[in-house]
């Protein structure tokens, strides 16, 4: 048994997916009326994306159980010891890495998130998943939480906040990847600037799209 397959982590993330199932994010206000062309010039925006995800403060925005299974792997394969994690909303995504730091032996996992009731819910879920203890919170805006105060080297980066900023939170994380450190980006084709960057070899990255909406890559050196 692994901290993810067993109490309390197991059946909270059980109750957590199928509360966010009953919730989708389509039933909020904040696409009412918006048409396909509205929503993605508002994901690549740099300016418009906190007004709308602060109408999204109800709702989950998890990542799929599938992404959560991998996140888990993915550090375990690697014995993650220190994560960055930019956007937590309710934590489940948090949830699945704790764990694996829990099974690694302990660690470190820094995740920001500007929404103050999303952060209050996160740490709420982490504390009954028994794994707040590993789990630093920072509230505020990512560009500015995660500019400072990071560990020496990260293991393994997690982006699934705001799409359009994902290479800006890569500029304050870069330098303290170390080799074979793996990122994982959700929905990132919402922001070509990243995907050009770890798509092109000679800037220290190799990358693949996992699926659809995930990009899975790893820091070369």
């Amino acid at each position: 048994m692994t901290t993810l397959s067993s109490a309390p982590a197991a059946p909270l993330l059980a109750r957590l997916f199928a509360e966010a199932a009953a919730n989708p994010p389509a039933q909020s206000p904040a696409f009412a009326g918006m048409t396909s062309e509205d929503h993605r010039r508002m994901m690549r925006s740099k300016t418009d994306y906190r007004d709308f995800y602060a109408k999204l403060g109800d709702f989950a925005l998890p990542v799929s159980p599938e992404v959560g299974g991998l996140l888990y792997m993915l550090a375990r394969a690697i014995n993650a010891r220190s994560i960055v994690e930019f956007g937590t909303s309710f934590g489940l995504s948090t949830l699945h890495l704790a764990a694996a730091l829990r099974d690694n032996g302990g660690g470190r996992l820094i995740t920001s998130e500007f929404e103050p009731g999303k952060l209050a819910r996160a740490k709420a879920n982490l504390a009954e998943g028994g794994l707040i203890d590993l789990v630093e919170f920072r509230e505020g805006d990512a560009l500015e939480t995660l500019a400072a105060d990071l560990p020496e080297t990260i293991d393994l980066v997690l982006l699934d906040g705001a799409k359009a900023l994902y290479s800006d939170i890569l500029d304050r994380v870069e330098s303290r990847l170390r080799p074979g450190a793996i990122l994982i980006a959700d929905n990132a084709d919402y922001c070509p600037e990243y995907l050009e960057r770890v798509g092109n070899i000679a800037n220290g990255y190799m990358s693949m799209p996992f699926t659809d909406e995930v990009e899975l890559s790893i820091r070369l050196s």
